[in-house]
């Protein structure tokens, strides 16, 4: 393995798959756990990565792994409530809480379709493909989401407004 080659794709992709994967799971310390055992799984296959998309293929170790844990935790039911973890690294505090709240009222599917849509810039085949999903799949699920946020988050339309 190409050790220097590694690690200076892994020090540029670590910081976004960690806000992504904490956006993902509203949890830091269970996202710092993913985005290891991600980086972690991109390492023992760099030889075949490298040529390639690694940052992809840890993408889909993410959302894979955290959709794992999430059946053997069983599913979790969308709250209004949610609970003080420390905010991700964010340059506006109050927009990531504000953020952090709406995506918190959204199912588990709904919140990886979002994020990787919508804070990743992934296309929608893109979404489809890390998620093992069709794409029909995707573009239900993120119009379901958005539907979702204007009616249940009406402070995240108000936060846009404030910044456009």
């Amino acid at each position: 393995m190409d050790d220097a080659e590694f690690t200076a794709w892994a020090s540029g992709c670590e910081r976004t798959l960690l806000r992504s994967t904490y956006l993902l799971t509203g949890d830091l310390h269970r996202a710092q756990d993913l985005v290891q055992e991600a980086l972690t799984k991109v390492a023992l296959r760099w030889t075949r990565l490298r040529g390639g998309n690694p940052t992809a293929y840890a993408r889909r170790i993410i959302v894979r792994d955290n959709v794992s844990w999430w059946r053997r935790t069983r599913r979790e039911v969308p709250s209004d409530a949610v609970p003080d973890r420390g905010a991700a690294t964010a340059e506006d505090p109050e927009a990531a809480l504000v953020v952090t709240r709406a995506l918190a009222r959204l199912t588990a599917a709904q919140r990886a379709v979002l994020v990787l849509r919508h804070f990743d810039d992934l296309t929608e085949r893109e979404t489809a493909q890390v998620l093992g999903v069709s794409l029909g799949t995707v573009k239900s699920t993120n119009a379901a989401a958005l539907a979702r946020l204007r009616t249940g988050a009406p402070e995240l339309l108000d936060l846009m407004g404030r910044n456009t």
